[in-house]
């Protein structure tokens, strides 16, 4: 059975800094029209930052939408949709933590919440770290500290690491490194 369903028209509801929101009246697969409505995004990097003793630079941070603060692997979003996911990895890691990677190892590709969003977010591996001098955005607050890994794979299986991005990165990074 072909799944496909088509767009038929769009109308956009809310264009924002970060998301913007469409409606699109679709075909189905059964040539009935139906709607959908979803949040289109830039698309994002996440680094998981291992340093030579498995210890992982890791990130606190409070995230408005759920109320919280979450530990997470350091990321951003994209400047534009044509910039290279490495750069961009660099340039996030560099800023948020202040590490500058040797090697960067690419882990895949996670599409977030395939229902409401289109957002990729591109997963990498960062060794062979130095350090210089964090540049945080002016509106980015956020706490650093280091994490063994094994200890992180623990945090994920147990539910104290809820990010779904950070849980991937580590159960992955963890497999590569021989610890899974």
């Amino acid at each position: 059975m072909n799944l496909e369903e088509k767009k038929i028209e769009r109308e956009e509801i809310y264009d924002g800094a970060v998301l913007h929101v469409v409606k699109d009246r679709v075909e189905l697969p059964n040539g009935e029209s139906s709607y959908r409505e979803f949040c289109l995004h830039i698309g994002a990097v996440s680094v998981i930052p291992i340093l030579d003793d498995n210890r992982v630079i890791m990130e606190r941070q409070y995230r408005y939408a759920h109320g919280r603060v979450f530990l997470e692997i350091p990321g951003g979003k994209l400047d534009s949709p044509d910039e290279e996911h490495e750069e961009a990895v660099r340039r996030e890691l560099r800023e948020e933590t202040g590490a500058v990677a040797e090697r960067l190892t690419f882990l895949g590709r996670l599409d977030t919440t395939p229902a409401l969003i289109d957002e990729k977010i591109y997963l990498y591996m960062a060794e062979g770290l130095s350090f210089s001098e964090r540049e945080l955005d002016e509106d980015e607050f956020l706490d650093v500290e280091l994490i063994p890994l094994v200890e992180l794979v623990d945090m994920v299986m147990s539910g104290e690491i809820c990010d779904g991005k950070t849980q991937i990165a580590i159960l992955k990074a963890a497999k590569l490194k021989g610890l899974l």
